[in-house]
C-alpha cells in the first residue's frame, strides 16, 4: 500500500476544485431522458481526472464511471462532485482501493440529497424570493425581478462554491479514517445497498402504470389494479423496470426501449388496457 498523506495534497488543487465549481453550472444544459445529468456530471470531473489519469486508458475508464445514470439537485451537486474528487485522488494513490465505491457512494447520495435540496431550494427559497418580487413587480417597481434573482442566487452561488470545498475535505478525511481502520470493504457494501434501494425508491416514484380493466359489474365490481397493489404495491413499475433492465443487459439500444415503451403505451391506451 502506498503512503496517501504526502501525495495527496500535491495531486488536487484549490485551482482544479475551482474548475469543477465552474463546470457545475452545466447540470441542466444537458440533461437527457436516458441517463439525465451524466454527462454534466462527467465534464465537471473532467479537470479532476486530466490532473490524476495520464493514460488514455486510465481516462477512457474514469470517464465511464462518471457517464452513468445521475440525477440530484442542481444547487448542491457540487458536494458529491468533491467527495468523488477525493475518491478518485484515493484510487491513484492507493493501490488497493476499489474503484467500484466512486459510483456507488455518488448513486447512494444523489437520492438523499435530492430531497434536501428540492425542498430547500425549490420549495421554500424560491417562493420567498417569487413572493418578495412579485409583490415589488406588481407595484411597478423595477426591483422586483432584479430582488427576485439575487434572494435566490446568491444563497445558491454561496454553497455551490462552499459544497465544492467541503465535499472534497469531507471524502479526504473519511477515506483517511476508513483506510486506516480498514473499513472500505464495509463501505463499499454498504454504498451499494443504499444505491440499489436509491434506484428501487425511484422506480416506485418515477414509473406509473394503472390497468382500468375491472372484473365484475355493479357495486361488486373489483379492478385489475387494485389486485395488483393487493399482491405487491408498484408491481406493474417493478415488472416494467425489469424488462427494461433486462433489455438494457442484453445490450439493446437505448432508443429502440425507449421507441418500443411508446409504442406500447400508445397501443395499450388504445386498446383501454392502460
Amino acid at each position: 500500500m502506498k503512503n496517501s498523506n504526502s501525495k495527496r495534497e500535491n495531486l488536487i488543487t484549490k485551482k482544479d476544485l475551482n474548475k469543477v465549481f465552474w463546470r457545475s453550472f452545466q447540470m441542466e444544459f444537458s440533461w437527457n431522458y436516458e441517463r439525465q445529468m451524466n454527462m454534466a456530471y462527467a465534464y465537471a470531473m473532467i479537470p479532476i481526472l486530466k490532473k490524476l489519469y495520464k493514460t488514455k486508458d486510465e481516462m477512457a475508464g474514469a470517464l465511464k464511471r462518471h457517464l452513468e445514470f445521475f440525477n440530484t439537485t442542481p444547487h448542491i451537486v457540487t458536494l458529491i462532485l468533491g467527495i468523488n474528487a477525493a475518491m478518485e485522488e484515493e484510487g491513484v494513490v492507493e493501490e488497493d482501493f476499489d474503484v467500484k465505491t466512486i459510483d456507488s457512494i455518488k448513486t447512494s447520495l444523489m437520492g438523499p440529497l435530492a430531497g434536501i435540496g428540492d425542498s430547500f431550494f425549490w420549495g421554500t427559497l424560491r417562493l420567498i424570493a417569487t413572493g418578495i418580487g412579485t409583490s415589488l413587480a406588481l407595484q411597478g417597481n423595477i426591483l422586483g425581478p432584479i430582488l427576485f434573482l439575487l434572494i435566490f442566487n446568491i444563497p445558491h452561488l454561496i454553497l455551490r462554491y462552499l459544497f465544492t470545498i467541503f465535499g472534497y475535505k469531507l471524502g479526504t478525511g473519511f477515506l483517511k479514517k476508513i483506510q486506516s481502520n480498514g473499513m472500505m470493504e464495509s463501505l463499499t457494501l454498504g454504498a451499494s445497498i443504499i444505491g440499489l434501494m436509491v434506484v428501487g425508491a425511484m422506480t416506485a416514484s418515477l414509473v406509473s402504470i394503472s390497468i382500468p380493466l375491472s372484473i365484475g359489474t355493479g357495486d361488486s365490481a373489483v379492478s385489475v389494479q387494485s389486485i395488483f397493489d393487493d399482491i405487491v404495491p408498484g408491481l406493474l413499475p417493478l415488472g416494467a423496470f425489469g424488462i427494461v433492465f433486462y433489455l438494457l443487459k442484453k445490450e439493446v439500444k437505448p432508443l429502440m426501449i425507449l421507441g418500443g415503451m411508446a409504442v406500447v403505451g400508445i397501443f395499450g391506451s388504445w386498446i383501454g388496457i392502460f
